[in-house]
């Protein structure tokens, strides 16, 4: 699960073909007449192996079941489902809700949202902790766990973690909030580790296996393109599938954060923020959408001063890179309140911190929690600051925002998910007021996650070579890992056909 999406149901019914990681070989894909011949021992091979995974698939909705309690008899523990312990290997990524899960001698974890490190707290001694230098400032800050526990690694280095059979661990920039990271793992299978009763018949053998685990990310040409990662052989992706689905294609990262800091620019300094109409006439700031009916007369010697507020809702952790391009684009300080910035300031980011002020008056942007972008919330806050802010423009930025188009296709062809995503442009004359907005407060739905579009996760999937795919969110569903088992296998189909090795890009942030 993510914190940028809703919850998905739970059921404990698996059938054949319900397996969300791609179970299926190469070959199984290819036409028959690229298929090379198979020997029965083969083709019993492949059976059991998708076998092996749909029953795994079946153990883990029982264990993730939102009713199932465990008893005094299993220690008073969840079990952990086999996607949350590696493969071969004692190490755990994500999996602090488990407690003290069996083998495991090495926790890792991927970012400090509260749905990953569920039940992470003061009194932690099942084993190390391995994360960003970052995300261990948060940990500490924010849960008090014993400092003996948490290890920060540094970025894009390999290395070796203690206890866990020589396996090399490299850090990646996940492009999702500060301090997350996607892990890149290195290593044999020396241990049955974790609660499954599905256990792999490598362990043991001198096989070097790769594992990349990307916890929550907003996939780029970066991640590919990586030292750790380009030109190797990727035997399982733990794959962030908050939005596997076609009508999750919202526009680029970069470019959306760029149309909130014109926008914010141009409204502030009563710019036209839109193209002459076909009367000549021009979109002039927030004046112009309000009819001159509707806009409070007021006197002169009675008006405030005329700054006008710029409200920015945001996670206890994420959004950071629309605040600061505002608050750069205005040349204004940031204001939050004192937890907001204690939060902020665990963040190794001298440039933000010199943003920041405790003034809300030296503070032209304010950030407030996502929930209080709305106009029953919002009027009250800016009614505080009656007197010094006239107006105030509030941006609600989350991947929720966006709608897709009617009409749009359910079940695409990969090379037109491929040109139309990058055919998606995006500035600040696409952002458009929400309901509910007036001539004081206008706040606008931006179409922004850090979570990858599902445009995002095929360029992915087809630029990087792997073995197997491993959803790890919407998988409590049976339909959902259907759908997405769909997808997996197009992907997987499409690049044995295409022989472009990564998916041409319009710049290294984006495709």
């Amino acid at each position: 699960m993510c914190i940028d999406q809703t919850a998905s149901s739970s059921s404990a019914g698996v059938n054949s073909t319900t397996s969300v990681s791609s179970t299926v070989t190469r070959e199984q894909h290819a036409s028959k007449e690229e298929q090379p011949e198979q020997s029965e021992e083969s083709l019993y091979s492949v059976l059991m192996t998708s076998h092996k995974e749909n029953e795994a698939w079946k153990e883990a909705a029982a264990m993730e079941d939102r009713n199932f309690r465990p008893t005094r008899a299993e220690g008073s523990r969840r079990k952990a489902p086999f996607y949350k312990v590696l493969q071969g290997m004692p190490i755990a990524v994500d999996a602090f809700r488990y407690g003290t899960i069996p083998g495991v001698t090495a926790y890792f974890l991927t970012h400090a949202h509260s749905d990953h490190y569920t039940n992470l707290a003061s009194n932690w001694k099942s084993g190390p902790i391995y994360c960003s230098e970052d995300t261990a400032n948060l940990v500490l800050h924010m849960l008090a766990v014993d400092p003996k526990w948490v290890h920060p690694l540094p970025m894009d280095v390999p290395t070796t973690i203690p206890d866990t059979g020589g396996v090399v661990v490299t850090l990646i920039e996940a492009n999702h909030c500060p301090g997350s990271c996607l892990f890149f793992f290195e290593g044999q299978q020396t241990v049955h580790a974790g609660d499954s009763s599905f256990k792999s018949t490598f362990v043991g053998s001198s096989k070097t296996f790769r594992y990349l685990h990307c916890g929550d990310f907003r996939a780029s040409p970066r991640h590919v393109l990586h030292p750790a990662v380009k030109g190797k052989y990727i035997d399982h992706v733990y794959l962030d599938t908050t939005y596997l689905d076609p009508k999750y294609t919202f526009p680029p990262q970069p470019l959306v954060i760029s149309a909130c800091a014109e926008l914010a620019r141009r409204i502030v300094a009563g710019e036209a923020i839109g193209p002459a109409d076909c009367n000549g006439k021009r979109m002039l700031t927030m004046d112009a959408w309000v009819t001159a009916q509707s806009r409070p007369e007021v006197k002169k010697e009675e008006q405030p001063s005329q700054r006008i507020l710029v409200v920015i809702g945001t996670y206890s952790i994420g959004k950071e890179r629309i605040v600061k391009a505002v608050a750069q684009a205005l040349k204004t300080k940031i204001y939050c309140d004192a937890r907001k910035a204690a939060i902020l300031r665990c963040q190794t980011d001298p440039e933000l911190h010199s943003l920041l002020t405790s003034d809300p008056i030296e503070g032209g942007v304010h950030l407030l929690p996502l929930g209080m972008i709305t106009s029953d919330k919002i009027k009250p806050y800016v009614e505080r600051f009656k007197g010094t802010y006239s107006r105030a423009v509030a941006f609600r930025p989350t991947g929720w925002t966006y709608t897709p188009p009617s009409g749009s296709e359910q079940s695409p062809p990969i090379a037109s998910i491929i040109s139309r995503g990058q055919a998606c442009s995006f500035s600040h004359a696409d952002l458009k007021p929400m309901q509910k907005s007036s001539y004081t407060i206008q706040m606008f739905g931006v179409p922004y996650s850090e979570h990858s579009s599902f445009f995002e996760l095929t360029c992915f999937a087809m630029s990087c070579d792997w073995g197997k795919m491993i959803a790890t969110v919407n998988v409590g569903s049976e339909n959902s890992r259907a759908k997405m088992a769909k997808w997996v296998a197009r992907w997987e189909a499409e690049k044995k056909r295409n022989k472009d090795s990564v998916v041409k890009y319009r710049e290294i942030d984006y495709w």
